[in-house]
């Protein structure tokens, strides 16, 4: 399984490295995973293969870069190099059934508890419609949008929570990776290990929030796996505070785990003509099966979010940054 890094140098720039057990081979000519996607595009030959073309005999130790002890620093691991504007980040929710349940708990009140809320019919009815059969148009998922590529956050960076914000959180999930070709069709380049991060408290006031509720940073990476198996994957979310877990909750994602597939999920994605432009990137988050939040922790400034995920490389590792100085009222100037 080919995993990769996007890394950074004050000096020598960008560096594109194949994670090779304790170190990373450095590519000899693209710079940029997107690059290197292009080009496998133009040649008409895989990813791995264009990796495997492209690989040269610089080395260096992964250990300090991860650690953030080098002066090589890791980036998100797919971006758009050059136009963050047109990297577009956005996701999809109810797609795992501990997250619906979470959604009912939060949305429900005495007085309805008994009655079935629009969160948990819209995750019923993916359950009865999300898994069509090959070429078929399953229903669609809940949808949300995050942001450009200026919000995205790389391993070992804070996700910030605002000064407007009511709370921050994290939501362990994988992200799909995309590129759209010159003849405009989406191509998937690969998946990360994702921390989608939300404003869970905000959410909670009323469903109808859970549009602003998502439009914060978020964390891929620290590597892209290329080719995944997307059947049954296993991880741990976890909260450290001054080095001691205070939260863990083992989690679960892939196709056998969601009431969506995977090909139902980019459909509703991509059908849209304006998420097909060519030379954009999509970075979609497939959905979270548990967070803190959800179990009544409340995460401190300061705390360590981990997102593990078995098959798709270290972990991602972020801190959470809560500014403290009250929203400041934004106006607007008339031309």
């Amino acid at each position: 399984m080919v995993r990769l890094v996007q890394i950074s140098h004050p000096e020598q720039g960008r560096r594109v490295g194949q994670v090779c057990g304790d170190q990373l081979v450095l590519l000899r000519q693209y710079r940029t995973v997107y690059d290197l996607a292009m080009a496998a595009i133009g040649n008409a030959v895989t990813l791995v293969e264009s990796v495997r073309a492209d690989t040269g005999d610089e080395r260096i130790d992964y250990d300090p870069v991860y650690e953030g002890r080098s002066s090589w620093r890791l980036l998100p691991c797919f971006d758009h190099p050059m136009e963050p504007s047109r990297c577009h980040v956005s996701g999809t929710g109810l797609t795992h059934k501990a997250s619906a349940l979470n959604r009912q708990a939060m949305h429900e009140s005495a007085d309805d508890e008994q009655e079935m809320t629009d969160s948990m019919q819209m995750f019923q009815w993916g359950l009865e419609r999300g898994h069509a059969s090959t070429g078929a148009i399953g229903v669609q998922p809940e949808w949300f949008y995050k942001g450009n590529g200026s919000i995205l956050r790389a391993h070992g960076e804070a996700l910030e929570v605002p000064s407007f914000a009511d709370d921050g959180g994290e939501e362990g999930e994988v992200a799909g990776l995309y590129l759209i070709d010159p003849d405009g069709h989406p191509r998937r380049v690969g998946m990360a290990i994702g921390n989608e991060f939300a404003d869970h408290v905000m959410e909670k006031k009323n469903y109808l929030y859970l549009a602003p509720s998502k439009l914060r940073a978020s964390a891929i990476g620290p590597e892209l796996i290329a080719h995944p198996i997307y059947e049954d994957v296993r991880g741990t979310a976890r909260v450290e505070r001054q080095g001691r877990v205070v939260w863990s909750h083992d989690i679960a994602t892939g196709e056998r785990n969601m009431c969506h597939s995977l090909a139902n999920l980019e459909h509703h994605q991509f059908k849209y003509e304006a998420h097909r432009r060519p030379g954009d990137v999509h970075v979609h988050f497939y959905g979270a099966d548990a967070f803190s939040f959800g179990a009544g922790f409340a995460l401190e400034d300061g705390d360590i979010m981990q997102i593990e995920w078995q098959q798709f490389g270290r972990p991602l590792r972020n801190p959470i940054r809560i500014d403290r100085k009250g929203p400041a009222f934004v106006g607007v100037k008339a031309l």
